[in-house]
This record gives structure tokens, C-alpha cells and sequence, in this order.
């Protein structure tokens, strides 16, 4: 590991902090013309845990675009890095280990639970679409699936849909 890699490590994870909207001290630097608003700011994670940092000596930063079709789900799997999410649209219910859910739509942020299964499920009409962003280290995965059903989810009201005329 060269000397420089926490030093771009951390100014990686700046400067995708300053692109999402939810900091106040990043806002303060855009011209007159920019507004920033804050979404969410958080000490712990879905869960309740507190968030933490891994130290990787290969730090990577991941953003994926997820979209779930209605009615879809991801399966029951866990991070084992921090993970953070934006919803773009529809209607997500995450089930976790335990029997807790919470349930997100547009606009929200999603602040992922670290080691604790969970199940995602779209629970609307339309497609959820996420922007994910993953703070891991080269060669760790960013998600681990379960290799065995963990129970059955509980039944979820699913929106009023009225099916698009053709």
C-alpha cells in the first residue's frame, strides 16, 4: 500500500459525500445557485447499531443503479461493508433478521444494516429503482447471500395497482 491510499481513500469518500445533498458543510461551498437539502443524517444504521468504518488496505467505493420489479424481492442476504441507498422510486419493505421491517419510498435514504440478513421487497406498483453506494476494499464482496431460506417473510399490503390499460 502506497502512502497516498488512505489519503485518496478519504478523498474519495469526501467527494461522493459533497455529491449527495445531505451535508450542511458541503452545501456552504456550492455558488448561489446550487441548493442543497439535507435528506438524512444518522449515527446508527436501520437496526439501531452504530455505524462504523472498516480499515481495508485496498479501499473501493461501489455505486450500482438496483432495480426491483413490483412484487420482486432481493433475497435474504447481508452486508459486510457499510452500505447506503437513495430511493428513486417506488415502494421498498426491508424485512430483517428478527422480525423488525421498515419500509421506504422516493426520496428517502436508506442507511443499510452491517452483518444482519435482511430481505428486500418491492411492495408497490412500479419499479423500486435505488442509487447504492458501497464503501468496501478490492476482493471483499459487497454482499453475501444466504445460502438457505431464513423463514417466510410476513405477508405485505402491496399498493392499489391499477394495471396499465394496453
Amino acid at each position: 500500500m502506497d502512502r497516498y491510499s488512505n489519503f485518496r481513500a478519504g478523498a474519495t469518500a469526501l467527494a461522493l459525500l459533497c455529491l449527495l445533498p445531505f451535508s450542511s458543510p458541503c452545501a456552504a461551498d456550492y455558488a448561489a445557485a446550487v441548493k442543497a437539502r439535507l435528506i438524512t443524517k444518522a449515527e446508527a444504521t436501520g437496526n439501531g447499531d452504530k455505524i462504523r468504518y472498516p480499515a481495508f488496505a485496498h479501499p473501493e467505493v461501489s455505486a450500482l443503479e438496483v432495480d426491483i420489479a413490483p412484487g420482486g424481492e432481493t433475497g435474504w442476504h447481508k452486508h459486510p461493508v457499510p452500505v447506503y441507498a437513495y430511493v428513486l422510486a417506488g415502494r421498498l419493505r426491508v424485512d430483517l433478521e428478527g422480525g423488525q421491517s421498515l419500509t421506504f419510498g422516493p426520496g428517502d435514504a436508506i442507511i443499510e444494516v452491517v452483518d444482519t440478513w435482511h430481505n428486500g421487497r418491492n411492495i408497490g406498483c412500479v419499479p423500486v429503482r435505488l442509487a447504492v453506494f458501497y464503501l468496501g476494499g478490492k476482493d471483499v464482496p459487497n454482499v453475501v447471500v444466504s445460502p438457505t431460506p431464513l423463514g417466510v417473510n410476513a405477508p405485505v399490503p402491496v399498493d392499489n395497482c391499477t394495471p396499465d390499460a394496453p
